[in-house]
This record gives structure tokens, C-alpha cells and sequence, in this order.
């Protein structure tokens, strides 16, 4: 979760200044060249174990071995497709606006005035954070439930601060 520096000209308006600015994407902790090497690495451990089973006549095995390697292959290809969704929130002193895309790329939007938005957290005493929703006149928008309890709690302090900022209002110099 990095929090963009946001350089506004000085001239520029204050209601539009962007007060807290973020992108959630969803952890991935294996990078598509470690994926390769883990496919690799597990595909030649299936054919050495395979060996001994198509040597005795039970070659059958054989491709149940490989359909485990695909089976692996195809997980992962739809891990690294969910890994294409995220979601970004930024507030400014008049808006709150949050996107989520879709690991396809389907965008959806929702727009709050920051004076009537409420973030609701549900904690857990032993798990944490484990749901944040943006709550609106009635409307409830769940906010970075692919993140991780840690890492929502640190979103949901870094929020609170942003939206209290905006709620005192825009700044003129």
C-alpha cells in the first residue's frame, strides 16, 4: 500500500487538493519469474516421481502426475488474474471518492461528501481489523476487503485522519 506524493500547483484550488490519495491492490508475494521456477521445479519433482510408476507398467499415473502440474498451472494463472483488481480512494476537503476495477477491468465508483461519510470498522479481539465499509445516508460501500488485518488497520487510521481533515473544510492561504 504506497501513498502517492501529491504535488499541486500553488495556485490551484483548495477544495481540490488532494488530502490522502491511495491504490489497494490485492498481496501477491510470488512474482510471475518465481511462478515459472516453481512450475518448472514442480514439473520435473512429478516427472522423477512418475519414473518408477511408468517403468512398472502403471502408466497411467503418469498423467494423473501431469494433470497435477496443470491443475498447479491453472490456479496460479487465476491468482495472477485476481491480482489484477484494485481500488483507489482519494479524499479532498468536498469529496471522498472511492473506484474499484475488477480483475477484467470493470470499474465502479461511488462518490461521498466527506462531512456525511462514517468508515465502520469490525474488529476481532484476536484477528483484528477484519471488515472496513464506507457508510453513507444509508449506503454501504466495503472498502479493501482483500487486504490483510494489518494492513486494513493502517488504511483505516490513514482514512480517519483524511476524512477528519476534510471534514474542517479546505485551506486558503
Amino acid at each position: 500500500m504506497n501513498e502517492p506524493s501529491i504535488h499541486m500547483p500553488e495556485d490551484a484550488d483548495p477544495a481540490m487538493r488532494r488530502i490522502f490519495a491511495v491504490r489497494l491492490h490485492p498481496h501477491r508475494s510470488l512474482t510471475k519469474r518465481n511462478f515459472h521456477i516453481l512450475i518448472m521445479v514442480f514439473s520435473a519433482m512429478s516427472c522423477f516421481a512418475t519414473v518408477p510408476f511408468v517403468v512398472a507398467g502403471a502408466w497411467p499415473v503418469a498423467g494423473f502426475m501431469g494433470l497435477d502440474v496443470a491443475l498447479l498451472y491453472f490456479a496460479f494463472r487465476a491468482n495472477f488474474r485476481a491480482a489484477r483488481a484494485y481500488e483507489d480512494v482519494a479524499v479532498t476537503p468536498i469529496e471522498l471518492m472511492l473506484a474499484k476495477v475488477s480483475p477484467k477491468g470493470v470499474k465502479a465508483e461511488w462518490r461521498f461528501h466527506p462531512s456525511w461519510v462514517r468508515l465502520h470498522r469490525e474488529e476481532d479481539e484476536e484477528f483484528g481489523v477484519q471488515r472496513l465499509a464506507l457508510i453513507s445516508r444509508g449506503q454501504s460501500v466495503e472498502v479493501g476487503n482483500f487486504l490483510g488485518p494489518h494492513e486494513k488497520a493502517r488504511f483505516a487510521t490513514g482514512l480517519a485522519r483524511a476524512l477528519a481533515e476534510a471534514r474542517r473544510g479546505p485551506r486558503f492561504s
